[in-house]
């Protein structure tokens, strides 16, 4: 299978494993509009993820022309649901604190072995 139908393949079910995590699995008091932000933050994240970029919020704020108010609302559900992980590390001028997210390593490792399934299925063909 070519590199670019595997990363669509890899996107996809990133896609839809978080699609099914949120809307499967709510949380107390969310709202539908909640679950939904937090799918497009997710899709966002991975992107940037690809992307090599660092996930902190200033970083998110300035790629979603979000408030910081509206990034740490959307974000802080997926940390209590486990999708992100959080961190705390030097802010950007080395003073302070700053919030650093990452994609829950379990999920990065669900997503290699769906890759890994799908390549020796292919690979049986």
């Amino acid at each position: 299978m070519t590199r670019a139908l595997n990363l669509q393949w890899h996107s996809l079910a990133f896609s839809a494993f978080i699609f099914h995590e949120i809307v499967d699995n709510p949380l107390e008091d969310e709202t539908p509009q909640s679950r939904l932000k937090q799918i497009g933050m997710m899709s966002v994240l991975y992107i940037m993820h690809q992307g090599h970029q660092q996930l902190t919020l200033s970083n998110i704020v300035e790629i979603t022309g979000l408030t910081r108010t509206g990034v740490t609302e959307t974000i802080d559900p997926l940390v209590r649901r486990g999708l992100l992980t959080e961190k705390f590390v030097k802010n950007s001028m080395g003073r302070g604190k700053a919030r650093q997210f990452d994609i829950a390593p379990q999920i990065l490792e669900k997503l290699r072995s769906f890759q890994q399934d799908s390549n020796s299925e292919s690979s049986e063909r």
